[in-house]
């Protein structure tokens, strides 16, 4: 059976930045305490009207997809992964096909937040393993900025994420390429990290706390005024828990690979981390004894920007010559879920 290689791979950043001290326009806050808790000096974000998350991901697409020496044509599959999609439904997918004139392939999207792009990736290993297809077109991208509560209120969320899009071509390989994807799932704790509106869920915000399906309005039920006077309407995260449950998986699910393919830390030439934050990422670092060398982060410069993370990261290792072929590199990521995964690959 061939393995999956990535023949091609770009990246798309607005060219709009905006640094800490911008957003003390907007919140109690300042460059020093974001850098400290976040390791975050700036992010980019898209054109409010003129970009959108399908947008930015076809910049991305082209890229990666004239890099693999093929055309938007001969693309088989589209494994699209966002948070932030440009409609509630339809999703990216179908909006990417169409944005660049694509024959009528099948598109999916993947709804796994900050591990987004590593599901879709691994969806996209199988169809290539099989030989189902023979260029799959996988992307992760993300709007955050239209979503943000950009108020000393939700500080402790809008400081962190920004926009950008990351994509791959996968094709068929017989001596490099995807050695093995590792997914994982704990829905344990899901509301830590979550948006809770608008939703389908049975629990309504009213002015006096939670009412029951029954007592709220049907009309009401997926989006109301209280929701919006509440802030229902933003994401929440209890950052501290969060922290803790990623430390522990990420280091984890990184060994999966390593050992399932008889491999060790020292052997890496690179781990790709989904940049959530960099104190995370130092501590993954440490707790594997990988040198600075072995770890590429640029979260200091383009925030969180979820399932459009490791992709962006990948692009930009290999873009500066930190990738070369032949090399052993580690793809991992945690995230909204709880969901984490990782994937091993020969550059």
């Amino acid at each position: 059976m061939p393995r999956s290689r990535i023949a091609g791979i770009g990246k798309y950043l607005p060219p709009h930045t905006v640094t800490n001290q911008d957003l003390t326009q907007y919140m109690d806050t300042s460059d020093e305490w974001i850098q400290e808790r976040t390791g975050i000096k700036e992010r980019h974000y898209a054109h409010r009207t003129e970009e959108t998350t399908t947008t930015m991901a076809v910049e991305a697409a082209r890229i990666a997809i004239e890099r693999a020496g093929t055309t938007a044509q001969e693309i088989d599959f589209i494994v699209f992964a966002t948070l932030s999609p440009d409609y509630y439904f339809p999703g990216c997918g179908v909006l990417l096909q169409r944005a660049m004139g694509m024959r009528e392939i099948g598109a999916l999207d993947v709804r796994n937040q900050c591990s987004g792009f590593l599901y879709a990736l691994s969806v996209a290993d199988q169809f290539i393993k099989t030989g189902m297809y023979k260029n799959v077109l996988v992307v992760g991208s993300e709007k955050h900025s239209f979503g943000l509560d950009f108020s000393t209120r939700g500080r402790n969320i809008s400081v962190i994420f920004g926009d950008g899009a990351g994509a791959v071509v996968l094709q068929a390989a017989e001596d490099r390429g995807i050695l093995s994807t590792h997914l994982h799932s704990d829905g344990g704790s899901a509301e830590i990290l979550a948006m809770y509106n608008p939703g389908t869920h049975a629990n309504h915000w009213t002015d006096t706390g939670y009412a029951t399906f029954d007592e709220a309005p049907i009309g009401e039920m997926f989006m109301s005024h209280a929701m919006i006077d509440q802030a229902q309407n933003f994401p929440y995260m209890d950052g501290q828990a969060v922290f803790k449950k990623a430390v522990v998986k990420f280091p984890e699910v990184i060994m999966e690979a390593l050992k399932a393919n008889g491999y060790q830390p020292s052997d890496l030439k690179m781990l790709i981390p989904h940049q959530a934050n960099l104190r995370i990422s130092q501590f993954v670092q440490q707790k594997l004894q990988l040198r600075d060398d072995q770890v590429y982060n640029n979260i200091q410069h383009y925030g969180n920007t979820t399932a459009a993370s490791v992709p962006i990261a990948l692009c930009e290792a290999w873009e500066k010559g930190r990738i070369q072929d032949g090399d052993l590199v580690c793809l991992a990521a945690f995230g909204s879920g709880f969901t984490w995964a990782s994937a091993l690959l020969t550059w």
